[in-house]
């Protein structure tokens, strides 16, 4: 018995043909998670013993009646979603179960996409229920249960350990998740993160779907038949099939075209695609995470973006703060980066100044935690002394201020004068600037000067100034 839903589900009928049925229609859902009994009064025992979260019930049945098991498992096990599969199929029958908690009724023979929708829905509210309260339970937590799993990213961040502990939650559910953020910020490491902890037996299959047109979309996902389009000799898999069983992780969804978004909906919603050429339908179980650094919501108000992929993607849904609004990341990152550097070097392990750590925290990183990797990899290249130098570092930060940048640079300061009814005296607003600079330089003259772009000169004497006009106790 495999461990898809997470819940089993009981099948309760006397004619074997019927069970066969409803098993074959399960599995071919990707539901093996399922038990059968035969007999009325085996139901509750096999209740009590496998805890179902979903009762497929016939009504006629030896021993115990389906009614009288439905009144049952509705007032002792309220928590178990109940559909009744009868051919006792007349109208007051039908209100009496719904009246007694019967989450669905239907009719034998049975039609198996009536059945199947019924169950998708059942399960996936069960789905949610465990969620939320696994959520809860996780959330309460300070730190990650599983952290091995999360080795991949270094970081010391309340937030980012906030994150570990909902992927930890939410991993296991069968519905997509959302990752956002900006370049660089570790969305891949994520995805890998989330698909260990997911307990899928096959593997994380990744593609990159920035730019694809929707024929190449189609084939790469859902493979193709033999003579599907001209060169197509040979039939060939999709990644889809790949991941059955596993994870599919789709990055830069943000630039998918609309007739792959399409596509992507109905393998979504459905379960289901079709390989190029063939009108056969298959199904899938794997689970599917797609990242960008776009925001889809305003793309989706645009009509760049289907809002109903939108919100079907987004049902678990973590966006990983910028490198900038967790600096105390940073002096982690830069010992570790300095390690695999010097490794990558075949070098010692260089030492770096104590100012190092406060120049990369006054930073604002628009490459994120790539962006300070390719830093510390560059310094460490280039590095012949016994201290590393700032020297490559101050060179990257300052060519990275384009024109651009320092025009955004004048406006933000312009805002700060706006509301200002009198304007302050220029030597008033350098001191303050030099106090914010020493204050984010964590008084290191030399720093505090490169913050600002003028000599530490000019600082020290700024300095020495307010210290003559600070009165002293004597």
């Amino acid at each position: 018995m495999s461990d898809n839903p997470r819940f089993s589900i009981l099948i309760v009928d006397d004619e074997p043909v019927v069970r066969k049925i409803i098993g074959r229609c399960l599995r071919n859902y990707g539901y093996d998670n399922y038990l059968e009994v035969d007999h009325g009064h085996d139901v509750l025992p096999a209740m009590e013993k496998n805890a179902p979260g979903l009762v497929i019930l016939d009504l006629k049945l030896p021993g115990i009646g389906g009614e009288e098991l439905l009144e049952i498992i509705t007032r002792t096990h309220p928590e178990i979603i109940v559909i009744i599969v009868t051919g006792s199929g007349d109208i007051p029958t039908a209100i009496r179960c719904m009246k007694a908690g019967a989450f669905d009724f239907i009719e034998k023979p049975v039609d198996v996409s009536l059945l199947m929708a019924s169950v998708r829905r059942a399960v996936e509210m069960q789905d949610l229920k465990l969620e939320n309260q696994i959520l809860t339970r996780q959330l309460s937590s300070e730190e990650p249960e599983h952290p091995g799993a999360f080795s991949e990213i270094i970081t010391a961040s309340p937030v980012m350990k906030k994150l570990f502990r909902y992927c930890e939650a939410v991993a296991p559910s069968s519905y997509p998740m959302l990752i956002t953020g900006e370049t660089g910020t570790g969305k891949e490491l994520f995805s890998k993160a989330v698909h260990n902890l997911s307990g899928r037996k096959r593997d994380l299959v990744s593609v990159n779907v920035a730019g694809v047109d929707a024929n190449v979309f189609a084939d790469t996902l859902f493979g193709h038949v033999k003579g599907a389009y001209t060169g197509a000799d040979h039939p060939r898999s999709g990644l889809v099939e790949e991941a059955s069983g596993g994870t599919l992780y789709l990055d830069e969804i943000g630039d998918l075209s609309m007739d792959s978004q399409v596509k992507l909906l109905r393998l979504i919603q459905e379960h289901e695609y079709s390989a190029l050429g063939s009108d056969a339908i298959r199904t899938t179980d794997a689970k599917i995470i797609a990242s960008t650094n776009q925001q889809l919501l305003p793309l989706a108000e645009k009509d760049k973006f289907r809002k109903d992929l939108y919100y079907r993607l987004a049902t678990h849904h973590i966006h990983i703060p910028p490198l900038r609004e967790r600096k105390e990341d940073i002096p982690l990152l830069l010992d570790f980066f300095l390690e695999q550097a010097a490794v990558e070097f075949k070098k010692p392990k260089p030492a770096y100044p104590g100012e190092l750590p406060v120049l990369l925290k006054n930073y604002h990183y628009p490459g994120n935690v790539r962006e300070l990797k390719s830093m510390v990899h560059d310094a460490v290249g280039e590095h012949r002394a016994k201290v590393l130098s700032l020297e490559s570092f101050s060179r990257h930060i300052n060519n990275v201020g384009t024109e651009k940048s320092a025009v955004a640079n004048i406006a933000d300061v312009s805002e700060i004068f706006a509301g200002m009814e009198k304007l302050p005296a220029s030597r008033h607003v350098t001191e303050a600037l030099i106090n914010e600079a020493m204050k984010r330089a964590e008084g290191n003259q030399s720093l505090a000067s490169r913050l600002i772009g003028i000599s530490q000169q000019s600082i020290s004497n700024r300095h020495a100034k307010t210290l003559k006009r600070t009165p002293t106790i004597k």
